[in-house]
């Protein structure tokens, strides 16, 4: 039951009527019932590993919190961690690993058969499991209570919105809102409708018309030249990006239609003029993850240099594990990584040259520049990142050095891009430059505006171009979101 398809727009109408007509007492009982239901609805056999994760989760926070020894609450964190960390790496990096270490026997010269398990990877395991790690986390440190209704903790950890693709959320902030549900609130309904609309866009209008075409580079890389390789990988980074912030803005617009507000999860990241600003915008709540359980105990930059760097480099390693059990992610990981040091070791320097030749570091040819070699940079990691393995892209790497003998018209034709399909790409992606302007001039006009304004005659004007786009674009069952199997 995906977000694009017509049984979730029956599930969650039905969700969203009870919730506004049952008592404020029984509303969570309601939604912890829907959102167990849309779960097994993907994997009914696996809603144990959930329910299991959440059990043993809640029962050492609360012993964490009522103990003073210090002792006891680091052996309830271990177990916690362990048991979690270790469901996650069973069934996600277990196959990885004993294939990884039997590719390394062989390579040193012996003979050895990986032993792999028939297994099915639970979907959402990686999301639902970083945020039952922040709530015991957060409770051993003292930042927040521990809840005592099971049942309320149980809900917090399987929100259907955010489930299975997140954003992760912070109990300090999902928990209260669960616990105190509010009324029908028509501002609430309309900016949360407005969010879905723009989540079903970037998916069906965007993500999905994209998708062909990559896959055409992707999935043949033997077929393709310097140019396709230039223009998959392009098309990808759009594509990536308008399924999982589509996701995303469906998850906030239908949580804020019953007045519940998730965390903001991507900022405009394709604007960012460093590396650093990127992942500040793009997945923010997996990136503040990161940076507040993993990096700050590291030691974050408070440190030497050298340790600083190599902070970074492990976080983005742990990120890339984190996408997927495939060389190709750690690699895209430590592309990141290694990004981020030459930011860090040659920013004094670019500054410095700046200023040597008296252009401003804020000009607007500067931030050009900056935004060009970012998505630049990004796009080359996005290739490690779709590849079907390693071998697969440095082949494509390498097309862009050796690839230029091909026709422009063999490779648009391998890509499917005919002139039809290329001006409804190109038209789509058009469209989100005017969402982006919609939501300025929705904001400018304020809240509680009646009339139609010139600004408002725009929104609407703009609200059925990509409402229309969305219709005309639409075939048939929508397919899976990227991220549903991480």
């Amino acid at each position: 039951m995906t977000f694009n398809s017509w049984q979730f727009l029956l599930f969650y109408t039905i969700v969203a009527l009870l919730y506004f007509i049952l008592p404020k007492r029984t509303k969570w009982i309601m939604l912890l019932i829907a959102s167990y239901y849309f779960y097994m609805c993907y994997q009914a056999e696996l809603v144990f590993l959930i329910f299991g994760t959440t059990l043993i989760s809640w029962l050492t926070s609360s012993v964490i919190e009522r103990s003073d020894k210090k002792a006891v609450r680091r052996v309830c964190l271990t177990v916690t961690l362990v048991i979690c960390l270790g469901v996650l790496f069973f069934y996600k990096y277990f196959n990885f690993l004993s294939g990884s270490v039997a590719g390394l026997i062989t390579l040193f010269g012996g003979s050895v058969t990986p032993f792999e398990l028939d297994l099915l990877l639970p979907v959402g395991v990686s999301f639902y499991t970083f945020q039952t790690l922040s709530y015991v986390i957060d409770v051993y440190r003292g930042d927040i209570k521990c809840e005592r209704n099971f049942f309320f903790y149980a809900l917090f950890v399987s929100f259907f919105p955010q489930l299975v693709a997140g954003p992760i959320e912070r109990p300090g902030n999902l928990i209260p809102q669960l616990k105190e549900p509010k009324g029908w609130n028509s501002r609430d309904a309309l900016v949360g409708a407005k969010y879905m609309a723009v989540g079903f866009f970037k998916k069906v209008a965007v993500a999905d018309l994209l998708s062909s075409h990559v896959a055409a580079v992707y999935n043949s890389p033997e077929d393709a030249g310097a140019l396709a390789v230039i223009i998959a990988t392009a098309l990808f980074a759009v594509q990536i990006y308008c399924d999982f912030s589509g996701y995303t803005d469906i998850a906030t617009g239908a949580a804020r239609i019953m007045g519940i507000r998730l965390m903001k999860n991507f900022d405009h990241p394709y604007t960012a003029v460093t590396i650093k600003e990127f992942w500040s915008r793009w997945h923010i709540s997996l990136s503040s993850w990161f940076k507040d359980y993993l990096y700050f105990p590291l030691g974050g930059s408070r440190c030497k240099r050298w340790r600083h760097l190599f902070n970074l480099m492990v976080v983005f390693l742990v990120s890339g594990l984190w996408h997927g059990a495939a060389w190709t992610y750690v690699i895209w990981g430590a592309l990141h990584g290694l990004y981020q040091i030459v930011g860090v070791l040659t920013i004094k320097k670019r500054n410095e040259l700046l200023d040597a030749i008296g252009i401003g570091k804020d000009s607007l040819a500067v931030r050009i520049f900056r935004r060009a070699a970012v998505f630049i940079l990004v796009s080359f990691a996005w290739i490690f990142f779709r590849a079907g393995s390693i071998g697969d892209a440095f082949y494509l790497v390498s097309r862009l050095f050796s690839g230029w003998g091909v026709g422009i018209s063999d490779q648009l034709s391998m890509m499917g891009l005919d002139l039809t399909e290329a001006l409804l790409s190109v038209l789509s992606i058009a469209t989100l430059i005017l969402i982006d302007r919609m939501e300025k001039e929705d904001t400018a006009i304020g809240e509680n505006s009646a009339c139609l304004t010139s600004r408002g005659a725009f929104i609407y004007y703009v609200w059925m171009i990509m409402l229309a786009w969305a219709i005309l674009l639409a075939k048939g069952e929508g397919s899976t979101f990227i991220y549903f199997q991480f």
